[in-house]
């Protein structure tokens, strides 16, 4: 597994038949993104349906 499959962005896309990234980025976060300008994904988030119901 990688670390965008577990990632709550990720999302299968009819349209596309296949999965991506579904986080919201603006012009310049999207091309710092294309061009590997970063080390790790600063908006990954853990896709864990049960985070928020252990909170409680």
């Amino acid at each position: 597994m990688t670390k965008c499959e577990s990632c709550v962005f990720y999302q299968y896309d009819e349209n596309y038949d296949d999965y991506v990234c579904d986080m919201d980025l603006d012009e310049d976060e999207m091309v710092r993104f294309l061009s590997s300008q970063t080390d790790s994904c600063p908006y990954w988030r853990p896709g864990d349906d049960y985070l928020t119901a252990r909170r409680q």
